[in-house]
């Protein structure tokens, strides 16, 4: 048997020969390898953003080539809802409502 699975079958062997608690409690502290799952817990930092501020502090991890793409993407954006909304508010020939109906 290879020694991981021995290091498992542990507390097996002790509940099967039954020994007393004092005894079982030193082989726990004993043992160089524990039975907690720590690399399947997630990290608690991915939710921990609740608030505004700590959303803000977590900006800090954008990578630095990013902040260019950003700020050209906020342009575009800026610009094409000037642009729409210049259009919507200046141009007469935009069909902006429904025709009253025609009298017959």
């Amino acid at each position: 048997m290879n020694t991981a699975r021995l290091l498992r079958l542990q507390p097996l062997r002790a509940a099967a020969f039954r020994q007393p608690a004092i005894r079982q409690a030193a082989l726990r502290q004993n043992r160089p390898f524990h039975n907690t799952r720590t690399m399947l817990r997630s990290k608690e930092d991915d939710q921990s953003a609740h608030t505004i501020t700590q959303r803000i502090r977590s900006l800090k991890k954008v990578p630095p080539e990013l902040i260019p793409l950003g700020i050209v993407i906020l342009f575009a954006l800026f610009a094409a809802a000037f642009a729409m909304s210049k259009k919507l508010l200046t141009d007469k020939t935009l069909r902006l409502h429904r025709n009253p109906p025609k009298a017959h």
